[in-house]
């Protein structure tokens, strides 16, 4: 799996983008409101309400962590859900550990 470091840097550097991954490491948790099953990931909608930003600059964050790997997404209808990539977040933490 090829990984893009910097990209990942980048989307790690802001705060807001870190603690919504946080929170998607714990769906359950942390959408509890959410009516859909979260098997499918979390909606933008709820992700949005959550941050409690405006719904620009929460899709900014959300298209800057899919643009670096981190999230994947799933269109359902008008929807998007929203899942972290572990694979991808697996990879990183590997490649910190070995070239650092």
């Amino acid at each position: 799996m090829t990984i893009d470091i910097d990209a990942i840097h980048k989307a790690l550097a802001n705060p807001v983008r870190r603690e919504i991954l946080a929170w998607l490491k714990d769906p359950e948790a942390n959408f509890p409101a959410q009516e859909l099953p979260l098997d499918q990931g979390v909606c933008a909608g709820q992700i949005n309400a959550r941050v409690g930003l405006s719904q620009s600059t929460c899709s900014g964050h959300m298209a800057t962590l899919q643009s670096a790997g981190l999230v994947t997404v799933k269109r359902i209808g008008q929807w998007c859900f929203f899942k972290r990539n572990e694979a991808v977040i697996q990879a990183f933490l590997d490649s910190l550990r070995s070239d650092l």
